[in-house]
């Protein structure tokens, strides 16, 4: 295993050259291997009321797009991502909304939200896609597990996210173009939910994605977890009445990315302050030892308080 220092250096040498890269580089340009074809949903975009009637047809209806999305990938000669949508449309599952376009965008609800009183709204970073969904389902799952039975935790994988290092990853464009897609969901969430209380739980690069719709939606909290900044400089700039929070475990890579960010002719570069400093004036929680992919972890000491939060109660702070 390498020791952190020496990690320290190769992620700092990364986003030097994926920064390099972004300024001598057109991002338009950047290659991407062709995407596997699926059908146009059927399902429409607006949710359905929350009884459970409603959203027993809303599921059963996505699990229908799922399948012939899978029958699709499998005539394609894709045999892991019709594997990965068969999984998907098992029908203990519980799809609010699936496209396999474009890499799939799929929006999962764990529990029952007819009966929610709490929930929470994950947000995933780079690197998450329909053929690895179960790793946000995963820490959907653990999530619900803290939180017990009167609370949903939703799985929103509604964008394209950027690979994990790539140029994507260091630019705001996939954050600009998802968060109307979000600020719309979490609009309608509220409309069907009023008297619940949502946080919005965002992963890496979706604090990103959560930063740019944080204007005017209506939640509780929005809680930013192994950031590597949010693209504005403090609280202030997101413009909202919710909580922030922010934590980072201390064996997370990310503490390693300078935080900068370069304004180009058409994007910029990088996400500007650290969401765990002083000056950016979020709520420090404690998030423990854990890595980059360790939030959601079972038994952590940063799952533990993340569901604090989505109770509206006090997590723990940093140890000093």
């Amino acid at each position: 295993m390498a020791s952190r220092p020496r990690r320290s250096r190769l992620c700092r040498a990364l986003l030097t050259a994926l920064v390099v890269a972004s300024v001598t580089v057109p991002v338009s340009g950047a290659v991407r291997p062709a995407d596997v074809p699926a059908p146009a949903p059927t399902v429409p975009g607006a949710l359905p009321a929350a009884t459970p009637t409603a959203l027993a047809e809303r599921y059963a209806a996505t699990r229908a797009d799922i399948g012939a999305a899978a029958r699709m990938a499998d005539d394609h000669g894709d045999t892991k991502r019709a594997g990965a949508l068969r999984v998907m449309a098992d029908p203990a599952r519980h799809l609010l909304s699936f496209d396999g376009r474009h890499g799939g965008r799929t929006v999962e609800v764990v529990g029952d939200l007819s009966r929610a009183d709490r929930i929470a709204v994950l947000v995933p970073g780079a690197g998450i896609s329909v053929d690895n969904y179960w790793r946000l389902k995963g820490g959907a799952q653990a999530l619900r597990r803290e939180l017990g039975d009167r609370a949903a935790v939703v799985a929103w994988l509604g964008y394209e996210t950027p690979a994990t290092v790539s140029l994507a990853a260091a630019t705001s464009r996939r954050a600009d173009g998802a968060a109307p897609e979000l600020r719309a969901f979490l609009d309608e969430l509220s409309s069907i939910k009023p008297a619940a209380r949502t946080s919005l739980l965002c992963h890496s690069y979706g604090s990103v994605v959560c930063a740019r719709a944080a204007a005017g939606v209506r939640v509780a909290d929005i809680v930013l977890y192994g950031s590597p900044g949010a693209g504005v400089d403090d609280v202030a700039a997101l413009h909202t009445p919710a909580a922030v929070w922010a934590g980072r475990g201390s064996d997370d890579w990310i503490a390693d990315v300078p935080h900068v960010r370069l304004q180009l002719p058409d994007t910029d570069v990088g996400f500007g302050a650290d969401p765990v400093s002083d000056g950016f004036g979020a709520h420090v929680f404690e998030a423990g030892s854990g890595g980059h992919s360790d939030y959601l972890k079972p038994g952590s000491v940063s799952l533990r308080n993340l569901a604090r939060i989505v109770d509206g109660r006090t997590p723990d702070a940093p140890r000093a």
